[in-house]
């Protein structure tokens, strides 16, 4: 199916036009590996409704992607829960060892490194969600580990692009 018919297939829950954005943008971030203007255009045009609602909804929630990530989106919580237990010793440690800032991809295209205020996850801090999955009661060394398992995983991949390097589809 096209991204268009996901959209108007996943619309078709809802009675109102506009409670399918959400749904939409996911549609679309997943054919697009992240959301640009024209891509957010494209979503309102396709359910019919107001520009603005969907880019104010594709900017205020952390699962949107409005800029080109990595292939690997590493994201922090820095909310009290995590930072009592340590997130902040953790930031700093990814950023040295993948050489990036926060907000920073590596040059290879694999990691993205965000903070998120809450993931909503306090009784596994420090946690950190990467794509769909939590990975919880993290220290340097389970994050270590965790980083020598997703290069392992885009090993397995043919090629090791970033996402926005990616045609759209794969």
């Amino acid at each position: 199916m096209t991204m268009r018919e996901q959209i108007e297939a996943a619309a078709a829950r809802y009675p109102d036009q506009r409670s399918a954005i959400m749904p939409a943008l996911l549609i679309a971030q997943r054919e697009h590996g992240h959301l640009p203007g024209q891509v957010l255009e494209e979503v309102a045009d396709i359910l019919g409704v107001e520009r603005i609602w969907v880019y104010e909804l594709a900017t205020f929630y952390t699962l949107f992607h409005i800029e080109p990530v990595g292939m690997f989106h590493l994201q922090l919580c820095d909310n009290v829960s995590c930072m009592l237990r340590r997130s902040e010793e953790l930031l700093r440690h990814l950023e040295e060892v993948l050489g990036i800032n926060k907000g920073g991809t590596t040059p290879d295209g694999l990691f993205t490194l965000s903070t998120v205020e809450c993931l909503g996850a306090c009784e596994m801090a420090p946690v950190m969600q990467v794509g769909d999955d939590y990975h919880g009661n993290l220290d340097v060394a389970r994050t270590d580990a965790l980083l020598d398992s997703l290069r392992a995983m885009a090993r397995q991949v043919e090629s090791v692009e970033p996402a926005f390097a990616r045609p759209p589809g794969e």
